[in-house]
């Protein structure tokens, strides 16, 4: 297990460019499987989780040729399908999240799929019943397999496509549904689809593969099935994520950076949900320039009450910067609500920043109330343990802020979604380094 040591309390100058966004990469990627001819991504982030699905995609038979850093080719022309229904691929699956994106290619493709439990975070609950209860209504049977802890998908013929109505918007799920919907026969109609720039770019990678889809940015997609797909090229957006953790990151080291090639109008809420941490942003082009700003006045409501941030579908704000936003407010000046609604255990790394002097009341497993110190007290350092990627790289701001030298552990979980983030951050004058 590796360890950051991060020596806290320096101001941060320069420029940085965001990776590409991990969330796309892994929708994309397993996209490739639709084809049996050449499908060439760009931009990919050369992260853990997208390494470990390439790595799943090799070993299945898809051939994979890298020109360039985050520049790759994919063949999924030989497919090993007694490999793809056996032991050894379902339980790689289950160790791997982004895994669960290679269901609606196969079963669509193949006729068959396991659908394992999937890894990754520990952050609560995390339903599989959208993506399983979509291939049922395309055709597919499904049987549970206790010995693999997995579900078994299977369809006799060619799925069919049908008018759905999603239980929840679920992202992975309304991408696994859409893959899926690509090669059955007939038109799918999905209602209440997730609409995130990620669906939107697999829609249009998958049009420009020759799919047919309409709808695209909106919560009601329209799949006309097709008899095959063919070769594309695609380039991944940035990453949003990265994006808004830039931002804290300047605000909570009283920083001034430029972050380059955002793809602001893929940003939706984000920088507007920064703004209300008091927060100055400037778009330059499609830059975003962060001053450095001696205080940070959180925003009230007009009727005066206490400013709530939380999370909602596309075009609300993604969940994924809430842990990002909860530390940047600890050293602004005035009271937040921090509302979690999706993921019942992602602010349980909070009692590390009430230890590092943060005022935060947890209210409840969703809730946290965060009492800013406006940079007059400043955070203790401390030895922390990462538990997943965006609690992670909360710690990290933390650690940044902090006056003295603090460790954090477990940090493969921040390697899992921020590409070199030790050497990119010191570019800028952090001083972070990696103990084996």
């Amino acid at each position: 297990m590796s360890t950051f040591v991060i020596e806290g309390g320096r101001r941060l100058s320069g420029e940085i460019r965001p990776q590409g966004a991990k969330n796309e990469a892994l929708q994309v990627i397993s996209a490739v499987l639709l084809t049996c001819e050449t499908v060439r991504i760009t931009n990919i982030p050369e992260i853990l989780d997208v390494r470990n699905l390439i790595e799943l995609l090799e070993g299945m038979g898809v051939s994979v040729e890298r020109h360039s850093k985050g520049d790759y080719s994919f063949k999924a022309s030989a497919i090993n399908e007694y490999y793809i229904h056996s032991d050894d691929f379902v339980r790689r699956c289950a160790r791997l999240r982004g895994s669960v994106m290679v269901v609606g290619p196969l079963l669509t493709r193949f006729g068959e799929a396991y659908f394992p439990k999937p890894g990754g975070d520990k952050i609560g609950r995390r339903r599989v019943d959208t993506h399983i209860d979509g291939f049922m209504t395309l055709g597919a049977d499904c049987s549970y397999d206790s010995s693999l802890r997995a579900y078994r998908l299977r369809s006799d013929g060619s799925l069919v496509g049908k008018y759905m109505l999603l239980d929840e918007a679920s992202v992975t799920g309304t991408a696994n549904i859409v893959m899926a919907a690509t090669l059955a026969k007939g038109t799918t109609t999905i209602y209440n689809a997730a609409c995130e720039p990620y669906v939107q770019q697999l829609c249009k990678m998958l049009v420009s593969m020759g799919a047919d889809i309409s709808g695209i940015g909106s919560n009601l997609l329209t799949i006309k099935g097709v008899e095959s797909l063919h070769a594309a090229s695609h380039t991944i957006l940035p990453d949003m994520i990265e994006v808004g953790s830039f931002i804290g990151m300047a605000a909570i080291t009283q920083s001034e950076i430029t972050i380059k090639d955002v793809s602001f109008d893929n940003l939706g809420i984000i920088p507007e949900c920064f703004r209300r941490l008091g927060i100055r942003l400037e778009r330059r082009g499609d830059d975003i320039y962060v001053p450095s700003q001696e205080s940070y006045q959180i925003e009230s409501f007009i009727d005066g009450s206490i400013m709530t941030i939380s999370d909602a579908p596309w075009p609300g704000l993604t969940p994924d910067l809430l842990s990002v936003m909860l530390v940047v407010a600890t050293q602004c000046k005035g009271s937040v609500l921090i509302h979690q609604k999706m993921f019942e255990s992602r602010l349980f790394f909070v009692d590390k920043l009430i230890d590092m002097g943060a005022q935060i009341i947890l209210c409840d497993p969703h809730r946290a109330v965060v009492i800013g110190h406006d940079h007059r007290i400043v955070l203790k350092p401390s030895h922390m343990v990462s538990p997943d990627i965006r609690a992670g790289i909360a710690m990290l701001l933390a650690a940044m802020s902090a006056n003295g030298v603090s460790e954090i552990d477990n940090i493969e979980q921040i390697d899992r979604g921020y590409e070199d983030i030790e050497a990119r951050l010191n570019a800028l004058g952090a001083k972070i380094y990696r103990k084996e």
